[in-house]
């Protein structure tokens, strides 16, 4: 029992998320796993908006807050609610669907979608990704065409598999958790439930599910590599 408790840490918010590097902080307040924050994800959206600076923050209706800093091409859609943090990025034809959280110097780029996701300081999503239910901690990367998927064929619960043990998140979607400074590789699928620990890279064309640990290197199912 010692042992699988040491495991499930490893899925928990401190283990993961460096929340001195997002606006969303308080939003991780009382929960202990990442993916509880999706509960209640509008509503802390919306409440923390209100109490934006109106000096550094321009409302633009319907629940979105845009720091003046950011860049927001005229061919990108926004919808709320919705908070993007300043010097962020918002390239020709994003799509961001709502209830999400661009960080201060993010990108998300080109024809890439964004919904239901908190994207750290630093996050770089710039080319043809799809990030749906996930949380991006500080200075993560997603290569050219790497996406999260966020819902199972059967349509059945997500669980997070960690080392042959099973941790329910009782969440029907729920894409992927990305430590700080991953870089996932070029047209990668995080299957629902991926846990990507800090500090670890993704090879291009990787399927992964489950749990990746810190500090490695996924190169395919069944071969995951200390970093030397």
């Amino acid at each position: 029992m010692e042992e699988l408790n040491k495991e499930i840490d490893k899925l928990k918010i401190s283990s993961l998320l460096q929340l001195d590097e997002t606006i969303a902080k308080d939003f991780f307040v009382g929960i202990e796993y990442p993916w509880e924050v999706f509960e209640t994800l509008d509503e802390k959206i919306i409440a923390l908006g209100k109490i934006l600076p109106e000096d550094v923050y321009e409302y633009r209706g319907e629940n979105i807050w845009v720091a003046k800093s950011a860049k927001v091409a005229p061919t990108a859609l926004l919808n709320g609610p919705l908070i993007v943090d300043e010097n962020a990025e918002i390239r020709h034809c994003a799509f961001i669907r709502g209830s999400a959280v661009i960080g201060k110097n993010s990108v998300v780029g080109n024809s890439t979608e964004i919904k239901s996701s908190i994207l750290f300081n630093n996050v770089q999503t710039p080319h043809y990704n799809y990030v749906g239910n996930s949380i991006l901690s500080y200075k993560s990367h997603m290569g050219a065409g790497s996406i999260t998927s966020n819902l199972k064929s059967d349509k059945s619960l997500v669980s997070i598999n960690i080392n042959g043990e099973k941790k329910e998140t009782g969440l029907k979607k729920l894409g992927a958790i990305l430590g700080s400074n991953v870089e996932i590789g070029c047209n990668s699928v995080l299957n629902p439930g991926t846990v990507v620990g800090s500090n670890t890279n993704v090879y291009p064309l990787s399927m992964v599910r489950g749990y990746v640990p810190e500090n490695s290197i996924y190169k395919k199912a069944g071969e995951v590599v200390d970093k030397i």
